[in-house]
């Protein structure tokens, strides 16, 4: 009984500092944002990159050669897509704000016919009032919209130099990154090392690879049946559910914005287009992705969900990225030493 009023009384009285160190925590995070991201960025890209290195050596190529291989060849992937893609990306999102207003009239136009036909039969069905006032509302946005890309197009131009400095780091981690943690994970206790290594590995690593494995194909997938089925922008939305694939419960909503999208400009398409990417999706995340993927976050969907609002809070799209495996690791981490303790007093 003594035991766990004592245990209690420590929760009581750590819970305050646990707080403030968490906000302490925030505000360093939110002063150092520009180096954090870049150091972050740098640390997620040279992870995967280790992976084709990891497999030359195994078939003889030494490390160093290894590294080379794959940052020149990564960087030239880089490139090519960049200057391929961008420009088209680009075309098709000035393109899409430019139709957004009349597909939006579009839809309206097809409530209103749907709202004349259920009044005929006396149904109690009335859209109309409430898709005017949303489209009022949207349009009366799309400047703004307009001017945030232009204004993340300029932004993503003049960080050229932290781009730059992402690449170079990126490569010295390649090269020197294990002496580095090593360097690093030798402060803490043997037992402590060795679980925040293979966790660390297993949230962050396995993570990004299978949420990058399931982004590509979910992106190209998306892509072919958008462009088959004659989507306006299927380049767009379909690269665009691509992405949102990186972020967890991303791909639901990146399926139902499209679909709605579509279904605005031509119902019946977008009919079609739902069908398609909904059974894609479903093919993906039921068959493909538990494969790839697993289940070793361990975590709760609520947990997920709470932990994405702060990642995007903090961190904006690179917490998003990163939320998951951090909540992973933390979890993992606080079980092991809530074990231990136990078990070793």
């Amino acid at each position: 009984m003594l035991n766990l009023l004592n245990k209690r009384l420590f929760w009581y009285l750590a819970l305050p500092i646990i707080v403030i160190n968490g906000w302490a925590l925030l505000q360093i995070f939110q002063y150092f944002g520009r180096i954090i991201t870049i150091a972050v960025s740098a640390t997620l890209l040279s992870f995967l990159l280790d992976y084709p290195v990891l497999f030359l050596q195994r078939h003889g190529v030494k490390r160093n050669r290894a590294v080379i291989l794959v940052f020149l060849v990564a960087l030239v992937i880089i490139l090519v897509l960049g200057i391929i893609l961008i420009p088209l990306l680009l075309e098709q999102l000035t393109g899409f704000i430019e139709k957004l207003p009349s597909w939006l009239e579009s839809g309206n136009q097809q409530l209103e016919l749907f709202d004349q036909w259920a009044s005929k039969r006396q149904l109690p069905i009335n859209f109309t009032v409430w898709t005017n006032q949303f489209t009022e509302s949207l349009s009366s946005q799309l400047q703004d919209i307009t001017g945030e890309i232009i204004s993340f197009v300029v932004n993503t131009v003049g960080r050229i130099f932290d781009i730059l400095i992402t690449i170079v780091i990126t490569f010295y981690l390649m090269l020197h990154g294990d002496r580095l943690w090593n360097g690093i994970f030798n402060w803490l206790p043997n037992h402590l090392e060795i679980h925040i290594r293979k966790s660390f590995r297993q949230n962050f690593e396995n993570y990004f690879i299978g949420q990058a494995t399931l982004a590509c194909l979910m992106g190209v997938s998306m892509t072919v049946s958008l462009l088959f089925l004659g989507t306006p922008f299927g380049l767009l939305f379909g690269i665009g559910i691509g992405f949102m694939t990186l972020v967890p419960f991303g791909t639901a909503l990146g399926v139902t914005l499209v679909s709605l999208l579509i279904t605005l400009e031509n119902f019946w398409l977008g009919i079609k287009v739902l069908i398609v990417i909904v059974l894609i999706e479903q093919a993906i995340e039921n068959f493909v992705a538990p494969r790839i993927l697993g289940g070793f976050t361990g975590l709760n969907p609520v947990w997920i969900l709470l932990s994405l609002l702060v990642g995007a809070q903090v961190w904006g799209v690179l917490g998003l990225l990163i939320t998951v495996p951090v909540a992973g690791f933390v979890k993992n981490t606080v079980n092991y030493l809530r074990y231990y303790a136990e078990f070793n007093p």
